[in-house]
């Protein structure tokens, strides 16, 4: 009996085993049935392409610098040996310095796809554009690039309702663009706090685009026409200095946009009370109290630009004039700029045009937040928007004919370009400028 009963476990026991058997074997022709099928599928993906490596390749890690990290430490998070970091970190100082990480910005790890994900390539981004390799997978070596860039050029039409930057808004246009057209063409020539309704413009600028898809701003205005106050105001970008890279903004015929000075010693304020020598407050009796400055409202800390580049030779509290600075500009012109809320030069100071020297606020005798801008003549107050000032030398006799020789294509195609109230239906198409950079 006791032999039968062991017979009977032997069998079962051989069953038992050739049961687990089958069960193993069907389990791994099942997962390897499931891994070709994945296998299959990841290579039905298109190839992925970034900072030069197909990333369909490796286990792709992306997470940004935290405070704390060091090059260090995010290796050996990711199973990277000290010596390994050391002789990495060794080799690839001469291209950057991994002390540089700076906490928000991007980083990315390339890894095997093997069972401990062994990382083979960091990659550091500075910037959107600009990226460091340190490359470890087989030799160790560094190196930076950039992305690819595309640059797209488009036009844009408008007509100014209340102001240009809540016109551009409403269009959905990048504020440098506004910036562009206030600040750097036609800050000399346009008094952008004075604009009104029914003033138009269009636009031919290029918008950058990093990878294709990653909006980078607007590269440049190449030409622009503004009518204000029913004249026409055009500006068209040419290098002057192809060594240096120097660039000016002209009109039409070739004249300089810029001027001696500003329009405006603030930007997008408003007039709250013009240069009169015939004032008479209610407050005084209506005593004769002549207003010798020009005042921009503006809210409390906007920033004083000076109008022209100078001297400092005032800088101060003083009475009425609250905080105020003064700058002689040549031996003709002098500026002053009052009431304000903290001055930033000190007497001597040299300062450039558009340069910030202070800030609106409500020092001295004022009923509101306003910089008073005085400006001074052979020693005279005169008032600055009646004044007519000297203009900037034209473009050299030298370039005047490849200038307008160059323009001429731009202002065929900006005179094309209807105006908004003609504008039809149609939406404007985007024109390829450059796939690479």
């Amino acid at each position: 009996m006791k032999s039968y009963t062991k017979k009977i476990r032997l069998v079962n026991k051989y069953v038992i085993l050739a049961l687990l058997a089958i069960n193993i074997f069907s389990c791994k022709e099942g997962k390897t049935e499931i891994l070709e099928n994945q296998s299959e599928e990841l290579a039905s993906f298109p190839d992925i392409y970034e900072f030069g490596f197909k990333l369909n390749d490796f286990i792709v890690k992306r997470d940004t610098i935290r405070k704390g990290d060091s090059f260090g430490e995010i290796l050996e998070r990711n199973r990277v040996g000290y010596p390994d970091i050391f002789q990495i970190a060794n080799k690839a100082r001469d291209t950057f310095d991994i002390r540089k990480l700076q906490i928000g910005k991007p980083y990315t790890l390339l890894c095997a796809k093997d069972s401990l994900e062994t990382p083979k390539t960091f990659i550091y981004q500075p910037n959107l554009e600009e990226y460091v390799v340190i490359n470890f997978s087989d030799s160790i070596h560094a190196y930076t690039s950039r992305k690819p860039i595309k640059y797209v050029e488009k036009t844009i039409t408008g007509t100014i309702t209340s102001s240009i930057s809540q016109t551009l808004d409403e269009k959905g246009i990048s504020p440098m663009l506004t910036n562009l057209l206030a600040d750097q063409i036609y800050a000399w020539t346009i008094d952008f706090n004075r604009l009104q309704p029914g003033d138009r413009f269009k636009v031919i600028y290029t918008d950058k685009y990093i990878d294709d898809t990653i909006y980078a701003g607007i590269k440049e205005v190449k030409a622009t026409i503004f009518e204000h106050k029913k004249e026409s105001f055009y500006a068209f970008k040419f290098v002057t200095d192809s060594v240096k890279g120097s660039y000016d903004y002209f009109d039409e015929k070739a004249k300089n946009q810029k001027r001696p000075f500003l329009k405006a010693p603030v930007q997008f304020s408003r007039i709250s009370s013009r240069y009169n020598l015939n004032r008479r407050i209610a407050y005084y009796g209506f005593a004769l109290r002549p207003h010798k400055g020009t005042d921009f409202a503006a809210a409390v800390g906007t920033p004083i630009m000076a109008t022209a580049s100078g001297i400092v030779t005032e800088s101060k509290y003083k009475g009425g004039n609250g905080n105020y600075v003064k700058i002689r500009h040549n031996s003709t012109y002098e500026t002053q700029y009052l009431h304000m809320q903290k001055r930033k030069v000190k007497v001597g100071d040299h300062v450039k045009q558009g340069e910030i020297i202070g800030w609106v606020g409500m020092t001295g005798n004022t009923g509101g937040p306003h910089v008073c801008y005085r400006f001074w003549k052979n020693g005279k107050q005169v008032d600055p928007l009646k004044e007519k000032l000297p203009q900037s030398e034209p473009i050299s006799e030298n370039l005047k004919g490849k200038y307008l020789t160059f323009i001429k294509p731009l202002k065929e195609q900006l005179d094309t370009i209807p105006f908004e109230k003609e504008v039809s239906d149609e939406k404007p198409k985007d024109n390829l400028i450059s796939l690479n950079h």
